[in-house]
């Protein structure tokens, strides 16, 4: 009797503890992988997946949604589309905004102690999704999701989700992105990485302070949204003052190592992995929503488009003329449309 009591008393204890060790919504959290093994065949040294989580996971754990981050984004830049009245609703969904592999929080070259900058493998937007898969199943122990969403360079992670993982989520919803960059998009994004080497203080990746690289911050904001949206945003009157931000400030905070880590996952994208897109739509399972801006300077939508059209998706296009800003600037009518989808309507 004695050692059943002590027993009830241990179990109450660590349940209290456990209780009290949950997480405040929206907290970062991360996830320690210990090594993730690349496609390439290399891997990841102590790799760790950043993570926060909003609202509760229901009796049956059927109502979680998983939210990986944007380009040069993480999770603390998903904190206002995660609310009643945003993309997802916390009180009727668990969410997991994850930070994507080499945004400065998860595993980066910025951040590792034992394969820092250049010495950081090459790794895919394949090898976010299985970190995040991982970080799913074996820290969170889910066996399926409701969805798969994301914005941007998230949104190209739900088109990978839907192939590499078809049986885990009942829905997709893919924001402004692609399942595979074409030759427009290469332009842009070769232009970029070529901005950031060719800058003085790159010295070939292994400088020792925060560089600025403003030539590839000035290409990235002439690409996000269209002329017609920044001339009527950005005066003249105030151009010089922005100009001379740009050029400043440039790609910081973000560091020059992660930001060329991050493209070359996008710029080397492609759900059917070498082969026909016709052969990668066979294996989506999930009910799909695909989103994309009509005026998109940044991620072509044809790509998307077209790719909703083989597998049967819902397709709403964002018809403004703020390019790839359009989830910001179309929220009112994004954000319901997507909360309706994904409450199966």
């Amino acid at each position: 009797m004695r050692f059943n009591a002590l027993a009830l008393l241990a179990l109450a204890v660590i349940g209290g503890t456990a209780t009290q060790a949950r997480a405040a919504d929206g907290e970062q959290q991360f996830a320690e992988l210990g090594i993730c093994k690349l496609v390439s065949g290399e891997h990841i040294d102590h790799c760790r997946v950043g993570y926060r989580t909003w609202g509760t996971l229901n009796a049956d754990r059927s109502n979680a949604v998983l939210f990986p981050t944007w380009f040069s984004g993480t999770t603390a830049s998903l904190v206002d589309a995660i609310k009643p009245e945003g993309l997802v609703d916390p009180r009727k969904y668990f969410v997991i905004a994850v930070d994507a592999l080499g945004d400065g929080v998860s595993s980066s070259p910025s951040n590792s102690a034992t394969q820092h900058g250049t010495d950081f493998p090459a790794f895919t937007i394949q090898d976010m999704v299985n970190a995040e898969y991982r970080l799913a199943t074996e820290t969170l122990g889910l066996k399926h999701l409701h969805a798969v969403m994301g914005i941007s360079m998230g949104g190209i992670q739900t088109f990978e989700w839907m192939v590499d993982y078809p049986e885990f989520m009942d829905a997709a919803v893919p924001i402004v992105g692609s399942p595979r960059p074409d030759s427009r998009d290469l332009l842009l994004y070769r232009a970029d990485e070529d901005a950031v080497r060719s800058d003085p203080a790159f010295q070939q990746g292994r400088y020792t302070k925060p560089i600025v690289a403003p030539v590839a911050e000035l290409i990235w904001q002439l690409n996000l949204t269209t002329p017609t949206n920044y001339a009527r945003t950005h005066s003249v009157g105030q151009f010089e003052s922005d100009y001379a931000k740009a050029d400043r400030e440039g790609i910081q905070p973000f560091d020059a190592n992660d930001w060329l880590a991050q493209l070359d996952a996008v710029v080397h994208h492609d759900i059917a992995h070498g082969g026909a897109l016709e052969d990668a739509a066979k294996r989506v399972k999930a009910r799909v929503l695909v989103v994309n801006a009509a005026q998109d300077h940044m991620v072509n939508p044809k790509p998307a488009l077209d790719f909703a059209k083989l597998i049967g998706a819902k397709t709403l296009v964002l018809e403004g003329d703020c390019g790839h800003l359009a989830p910001g600037c179309e929220a009112a009518t994004l954000d319901p449309a997507v909360r309706a989808f994904l409450d199966g309507q």
